[in-house]
């Protein structure tokens, strides 16, 4: 899903449709309140930012005048969700944005469509293969997707199990270079 970049201020990057920036605000909710938000990494693939992840909902001004940051977790029960809420709060709080309200977003779920380019390019250069497609039915994540090797390129892999190293990966294994791997599931 390509979405009009240039509305969030990314016209190069993919983002959600559901990804709302208050561009009009010089202060919360504007490019300074994104950039400590890029800055903070998921603990999990610490080579990408919660906004390259796309479980940054929106960051503006509520009527009542504070900063609102709408959080969404990849999954129900993501064992990350509390540590990123953690570093969002204390990253915020560093930069002056003390009052921030941090809202917990659930509907419509996160979606492994929302990862940004940027995000699916580290996440091959750090050794996990990035999602290959969305599914529109949950029964399409059961059996193994196609999937190219993120060090090698081959598209020689099996999957060894539903399972990686946290419950949103899947563990595969190149045919042709011999090396394990992640997948980062399409969810």
């Amino acid at each position: 899903m390509r979405c009009a970049g240039a509305q969030f201020g990314h016209d190069d990057e993919r983002m959600s449709v559901n990804t709302q920036r208050d561009v009009n605000a010089d202060d919360a909710g504007g490019p300074a309140v994104w950039r400590v938000l890029e800055d903070v990494m998921d603990p999990e693939i610490p080579v990408l930012s919660i906004v390259e992840l796309g479980i940054v909902r929106y960051a503006q001004r509520a009527s009542d005048g504070r900063l609102h940051v709408g959080l969404t977790p990849t999954y129900s029960g993501c064992p990350a969700t509390d540590v990123i809420r953690r570093s969002v709060r204390e990253a915020l709080d560093a930069a002056g944005y003390g009052d921030a309200v941090l809202d917990e977003v659930l509907s419509p779920p996160w979606s492994s469509e929302w990862l940004t380019e940027s995000g699916r390019r580290k996440l091959e250069s750090f050794g996990i293969a990035p999602p290959v497609k969305a599914v529109a039915n949950p029964r399409h994540l059961f059996g193994a997707p196609a999937v190219r090797c993120p060090r090698c390129s081959s598209s020689e892999t099996e999957r060894v199990s539903e399972f990686g190293s946290t419950p949103c990966k899947a563990h595969y294994r190149c045919k042709s270079c011999l090396e394990p791997f992640d997948y980062f599931k399409c969810i």
